[in-house]
């Protein structure tokens, strides 16, 4: 059964981000984004349980929000206003709706990266 699960590491403190929301959409070719969920990480940086999965879990283009300057200041970093980073939005395919796609970030106040995890 194909699902679609997603985890968010804090690169400047070495730690899971706890409390981070992230905002799930899928894009409807021309007529614009859906939103399908929204959540916060828990203590592991984690989302329980997939954001979607079975038959909920289709192809097509979906984006992730994640709200990272709202976590960083939360957690008392100071940030430039507007933050360098405030807003992440993850743009990704889904081929094979059966198969497990995986969508982690690790991010700092200045820098983010991405990957298909398993």
């Amino acid at each position: 059964m194909g699902r679609l699960t997603t985890h968010v590491l804090d690169t400047a403190t070495g730690r899971p981000a706890h409390g981070l929301a992230v905002a799930l959409f899928a894009l409807d070719g021309g007529s614009g984004r859906r939103l399908l969920k929204q959540v916060l990480t828990n203590a592991d940086g984690r989302i329980d349980g997939p954001l979607l999965e079975g038959a909920a879990f289709a192809a097509g283009t979906y984006e992730l929000e994640f709200a990272v300057g709202d976590y960083f200041r939360a957690i008392g970093v100071t940030l430039a206003e507007p933050a360098f980073l405030d807003v992440v939005p993850l743009r990704f395919g889904v081929a094979d709706p059966a198969a497990h796609y995986h969508v982690p970030l690790l991010v700092s106040p200045y820098s983010y990266s991405t990957y298909r995890g398993s």
